[in-house]
């Protein structure tokens, strides 16, 4: 079964901004199937426009900032 985007609902997203970069935070749940936490990352590119990228290695800093947030949505699951 392919993947269908009208199954996959978000139940939770917050997102930290950086001075380059962008993470985000989320509880998602595919068909109400079981609730997962998902992290992304964008980065801006040269005119500052954002562009998906993958999380990753994070920085301490990064990190951090995203704590209290997969905390929040460890709550939500």
């Amino acid at each position: 079964m392919p993947f269908d985007p009208n199954l996959d609902k978000k139940l939770f997203s917050e997102e930290k901004d950086f001075e380059r970069t962008k993470l985000t935070v989320s509880v998602m749940s595919y068909n109400d199937g079981p609730k997962k936490m998902q992290m992304s990352r964008e980065n801006k590119n040269a005119a500052g426009e954002l562009q998906f990228a993958k999380l990753g290695r994070v920085t301490k800093e990064e990190a951090e900032a995203i704590l209290p947030l997969m905390q929040k949505a460890l709550e939500q699951m």
